[in-house]
This record gives C-alpha cells, structure tokens and sequence, in this order.
C-alpha cells in the first residue's frame, strides 16, 4: 500500500512541475529582436554572370555564339579551379 502511495504523490509532484514550468513559459515575455544596424552588402556585379544570363536567352544559337563560348570556358575555369588558357604560364619550349 505504501509503495501505491508514494507513486502518487510523485506522480502529482510530476504534474504540478509539468504545470507550472508551463504557466511560466506562456507568461514570459519575448524580448525584441533588435534591428540590424549594419547595412547589408551590395553584391558587386559580375559580367561573367551578366553575359550567361544573355546566353540562356539567346537558347540555341549561344552554341555558336563566340561571346558565349568563351563565357562558359571562363565559367567552367572558374568552377573547375583552373586557370584560364589567355592567362596560363608557358611552359618553358612552348612557342
């Protein structure tokens, strides 16, 4: 009987907790998020991007397009790590 007892009272301290870390939650305050004071970045224009952006308009005829060429060499150097052939140094005997 004892053992019925005590897993009562331990079951209602339970719940009286339960409750009131719920009452206390709902009542606090949210404080405000406080604005930002920094002004945000202006991303600096790209012409790489300008001009594929002009090539996906262009569909089908980019693929013959020089202009458009070279802008996907560049781009794929660019996410390929590599560098551009224009600017790559020669190899000693290479003329």
């Amino acid at each position: 009987m004892e053992g019925k007892v005590l897993a009562r009272i331990a079951a209602i301290a339970f719940v009286a907790i339960a409750i009131t870390a719920t009452v206390i939650e709902m009542t606090r305050e949210e404080a405000p998020v406080p604005a930002s004071t920094a002004p945000a970045l202006q991303p600096s224009t790209d012409p790489l991007r300008a001009t594929l952006r002009r090539c996906q308009q262009l569909g089908e005829a980019s693929s013959s397009n020089a202009d458009c060429l070279a802008a996907w060499a560049e781009s794929r150097d660019r996410f390929l790590g590599r560098t551009p052939a224009h600017e790559a140094p020669q190899r000693p005997g290479d003329q």
